[in-house]
């Protein structure tokens, strides 16, 4: 099999996922499906139930807090580009989405809904410890991130 999927590269460098042996690999590329968003298209809004995660194989995304429609309310969390991933933090934590997801530019985006996600860690107990320690690794990105009293 000298010819690979192109996620299977990108899952590689993820580091929920970049210890996953073949088959496993294999079970998440056969799940993720590929979309397309037009510049300046709004992915998710914060508050909104989070339905799955992004990794973006082309693109930029914009990752914020704050009103959409109120500029000086918004705050930026993130500008994330080619093999970048997102949205996984309301996926683990069946919690509404924190912030807001904007395509800045054109953007080619796999994505992978909570019911294959779910499938997927099912059938691969290591990857269940896998993701902890990501979930909460992300949880102290996000609180060096904020400001706290």
């Amino acid at each position: 099999m000298n010819e690979s999927n192109p996620i299977m590269e990108i899952l590689k460098t993820i580091p929920l996922f970049e210890n996953l042996n073949e088959e496993s690999a294999q079970l998440i590329s056969s799940n993720i499906t590929l979309e397309y968003f037009p510049e300046n298209h709004v992915i998710f809004s914060q508050g909104e139930a989070g339905d799955g995660m992004y990794i973006i194989k082309k693109g930029q995304i914009r990752i914020y807090q704050g009103n959409s429609d109120d500029v000086d309310s918004q705050v930026d969390l993130a500008t994330l580009t080619d093999d970048s991933f997102f949205g996984e933090m309301a996926l683990i934590s069946e919690t509404p989405r924190n912030a807001n997801a904007v395509a800045l530019v054109e953007s080619e985006v796999f994505v992978l809904k909570n019911n294959d996600f779910y499938k997927v860690i099912n059938e691969n107990p290591n990857l269940t410890e896998q993701i902890g320690k990501e979930f909460i690794n992300r949880i102290k990105e996000n609180m060096r991130n904020k400001n706290f009293n």
